[in-house]
């Protein structure tokens, strides 16, 4: 939104009513192309009272104290938890921006070494030395302390190998664009595990389809620049979302990949009726996923809309 008023009103509406829903946290986004991510969760923080903020971050932008110095720093002036998204970094364009040329991998041995210099910065009132392969610090020691209750919660996102390695590594949630239910797998053991999914959600399924296409119309233009996203991108779920789109195009699934193959959104959508999409969501929660990042609601009518969705997933798995 080019305007800055609107965008900052628009951040406060979506928090409070991801608050009023009942939701735990919020993701808050960050690449070449957005606000800071920082100043986001400020606003989200000064507009809820238990709302946490999710903040993506991306090595590259900033070195791991100042994260531990921000995280605390929240905690302090506001008592309130941060969560932690942790992200390698898909794009290459941005990252080549910015004059790194890490590959896919190594760009995860750094996250868990940049991750582990935060969390025992946070955790301890006593000096951190570290020296590994891309960060050192000596007797380096961070004020503000943070309360123990107020220790962030901390996500990986990543569908690949070394990005389940990350999250294992460094005792993380693992947050993935899942496959459709039927598809998915057991996580590995010992990890946390999460999806990253839209809903759209009615009582009546074909009305619940009338809205999404309508709000995610077909878009040449979108495809276009959705195929080039995908030239650019090592990301390794960019590529298994381009593959499952081709495998899901037919059929009656409520699994549906159009929004991201009109490059509307990067996540993969349910829709139907509250009944069917619950279902879905049951299987994902049978499987073994206990956290879910929503994409962005329009309204806060929507929240409402799957809040339904939820309910009826929670009643199938707690029979």
């Amino acid at each position: 939104d080019g305007n800055p008023e609107a965008y900052a009103q628009r951040v406060a509406d979506v928090a409070r009513w991801s608050e009023q829903a009942g939701c735990k946290g919020i993701l808050v986004y960050s690449d070449n192309r957005l606000v800071d991510a920082w100043l986001a969760s400020h606003i989200i923080i000064q507009n809820t009272t238990r709302l946490c903020p999710l903040v993506a971050v991306q090595p590259i932008y900033m070195h791991p104290y100042a994260v531990a110095k921000l995280v605390a720093s929240f905690g302090h002036m506001y008592g309130r938890r941060i969560y932690l998204n942790m992200v390698a970094g898909g794009f290459k364009n941005d990252l080549v921006a910015l004059n790194d040329t890490t590959p896919h991998d190594k760009r995860y041995d750094r996250l868990i070494e940049y991750t582990r210099i935060i969390r025992d910065l946070l955790a301890s009132s006593l000096p951190v030395s570290h020296e590994g392969e891309y960060y050192t610090v000596k007797n380096l020691k961070l004020t503000p302390p943070l309360a123990p209750e107020l220790f962030p919660g901390i996500f990986v996102s990543g569908s690949s190998d070394a990005g389940l390695a990350a999250a294992q590594a460094i005792g993380a949630v693992a947050v993935k664009y899942p496959k459709a239910p039927e598809e998915e797998v057991a996580p590995n053991e010992g990890v946390g595990a999460g999806v990253r999914v839209g809903i759209i959600a009615r009582e009546d399924g074909d009305e619940a389809w009338r809205v999404a296409r309508e709000r995610f119309p077909e878009d040449r233009r979108g495809q276009l620049t959705h195929q080039l996203a995908m030239k650019v991108s090592d990301s390794v779920w960019h590529g298994q979302l381009s593959d499952l789109a081709d495998a899901t195009a037919s059929g009656d699934s409520p699994y549906w990949l159009v929004p991201f193959q009109n490059y509307k959104t990067m996540c993969p959508y349910l829709v139907g009726s509250y009944e069917r999409v619950g279902d879905e969501l049951a299987r994902y929660i049978a499987v073994g996923y206990r956290s879910f990042i929503l994409d962005i609601p329009p309204t806060e009518e929507e929240l409402h809309h799957t809040n339904q969705a939820f309910r009826r997933a929670v009643s199938l798995v707690t029979r």
